[in-house]
């Protein structure tokens, strides 16, 4: 029960983040959003394992690298597809990385439930459907659907790394996850040399944002200690559910009726492979 409920917090705050923190990035462009996302989120973590002052429980606690590696080019994905497509299509898109912790598994030698292989297809068929635009000439690929399945895909990644990282020290896997990101933004802003000019008052709604993505991280990590990676990283693969409501509440965002059914069959989908 404790690692549904910290799996759970991960996917709330993560979908609370992956709402305002692509909408910044609307404004003030992708990568200048990200280098104060990624401090904001470094300095509290640093913090507490300076306070906690213990080291690395296992060496484990380093997979956090590859993790973050795969979680940064996810995430850079997934901010570049809310700029340039609907965020109600692209967050159930970039939902379906649970697929990749089952398949672990399956390699690892589980086996999926009927309500997992079911949930699978449920997930695949929506994104078709979500990812179609229907309009006057036939279907089209709406706007952004590559960069949420590239999304999907470094998600994908981070989840089982992450998973074993946390098993081992989840406060050092935070600080290692949060170090290796911040480190990939800093080294891309330092190559594209992007302006990071921001009007005072932002940084702190960017810092914001940036703890609530730390958190989730934070949350999953602890999650690991007592949770199959399976379980814990579907769960926490929930996200898309609360950034598609705050899409629709704060932006009103509408799409084709296809699309929506393809948005409900995607959550459905990834609800089933949690249930399972």
């Amino acid at each position: 029960m404790r690692a549904i409920a910290l799996a759970l917090g991960a996917s709330l705050t993560w979908g609370v983040a992956d709402f305002f923190g692509p909408l910044k990035g609307r404004t003030y462009g992708v990568l200048r959003v990200l280098f104060y996302v990624q401090l904001g989120g470094l300095v509290p973590i640093a913090l507490a394992v300076a306070i906690r002052g213990k080291g690395p429980a296992e060496a484990g606690a380093f997979l956090a690298i590859p993790a973050a590696v795969a979680g940064t080019l996810g995430l850079y994905a997934y901010y570049r597809g809310m700029v340039v497509g609907a965020m109600s299509i692209i967050a159930p898109i970039a939902g379906i990385s649970a697929v990749v912790p089952v398949t672990v598994g399956i390699v690892s030698g589980d086996r999926p439930s009927v309500w997992q292989s079911l949930g699978i297809a449920c997930a695949l068929g929506g994104v078709f459907l979500a990812a179609r635009e229907p309009g006057r000439g036939g279907s089209r690929l709406a706007a952004g659907v590559g960069l949420a399945l590239l999304a999907a895909l470094g998600f994908g990644g981070y989840f089982p790394a992450m998973h074993a990282a946390g098993d081992a020290d989840f406060w050092w896997a935070s600080l290692v996850f949060r170090m290796t990101s911040a480190s990939i933004i800093l080294a891309t802003v330092a190559i594209r040399r992007p302006s990071l000019a921001i009007a005072p008052i932002q940084i702190p709604l960017l810092a914001l944002i940036g703890i609530g993505d730390m958190l989730g991280n934070l949350l999953f990590a602890a999650a690991s200690t007592s949770g199959l990676v399976s379980i814990t990283s579907v769960l926490a693969s929930l996200y898309p559910i609360v950034t598609v409501v705050l899409a629709r509440i704060v932006l009103k965002e509408r799409v084709a009726r296809s699309q929506e059914a393809g948005i409900v069959l995607t959550l459905a989908g990834v609800a089933l492979i949690a249930a399972g």
